[in-house]
This record gives C-alpha cells, sequence and structure tokens, in this order.
C-alpha cells in the first residue's frame, strides 16, 4: 500500500499545482473547483493507502521475495445481505430531487442518506465480540 500511497499522493500533488496556476491565469471557478474535487480525492485514496500501510505493514504484493501462497487465505469480510445501500440510495435520490423541487426534501433526503451511510459504517461494529 505504500507505493499506492505515494502514487495517489503525486497525483494529488499534480492536480493541487494544476488548479493552483488554472485558477490564477483564468479565474473561472468551474474548472477551478473541478480541479480542487480532483486534488481532494486523489488526496484521500492516499491517506487511505497510508493509513493501512501503517496498520498491516507490507502485504505479500510489496515484497520480491514472496511466494503465491502468502496470499492464501480469508481476504476480509463481506456481509452476506444489507438494507443499508438501499436506504444510502434512496436518501441520495431524494436529496439529488430536493436540489430541483426545494429545500425541504433535500434536508430529508440528507437525513435519510446520512442514516443509510452511518448504518452502513456501523452494521458490524460488534462483530465477534461474543465470540469467546
Amino acid at each position: 500500500m505504500r507505493t499506492e500511497s505515494v502514487l495517489f499522493g503525486g497525483v494529488a500533488l499534480f492536480f493541487a499545482g494544476v488548479a493552483a496556476l488554472y485558477g490564477f491565469w483564468s479565474r473561472e471557478p468551474a474548472g477551478s473547483a473541478v480541479l480542487v474535487v480532483a486534488f481532494l480525492m486523489a488526496a484521500l485514496v492516499s491517506f487511505f493507502s497510508a493509513v493501512q500501510y501503517r496498520r498491516r505493514g507490507r502485504r505479500p504484493q510489496d515484497r520480491k521475495d514472496a511466494e503465491v501462497a502468502d496470499a492464501a487465505g480469508p481476504v476480509e469480510f463481506f456481509p452476506a445481505a444489507s438494507r443499508w445501500p438501499v436506504v444510502t440510495a434512496a436518501g441520495f435520490a431524494l436529496s439529488a430531487t430536493g436540489v430541483v423541487y426545494g429545500l425541504w426534501l433535500f434536508l430529508i433526503g440528507m437525513a435519510v442518506l446520512a442514516r443509510g451511510v452511518l448504518g452502513m459504517a456501523f452494521q458490524y461494529v460488534h462483530r465477534g465480540e461474543d465470540q469467546e
């Protein structure tokens, strides 16, 4: 994950530089905003990769002396079924519709969206605590 962190960090720095130059020379807010968002997305991926590298260390894919068997075993926990993606999608749809029809619908959509995201994030927070 260290390589990915450095790679996306470079991409983020590129977009930050381009956004600064573009914003200074063109004085056009839409293009500058898009470049800033691209910088933020690349920086987010770089930060996530750096945190994962610090937590888990080097992966077998990062080592030149690793064997195929080193990466064997369970990858992660993937839930079988969840209602929260549907709630999140409905909240996003309500929020997007609220942009057109009014603030009241947008706020309802944001509340539903927040509940869906929090439900997905904390759905399995207590997984494995009962097993001893």
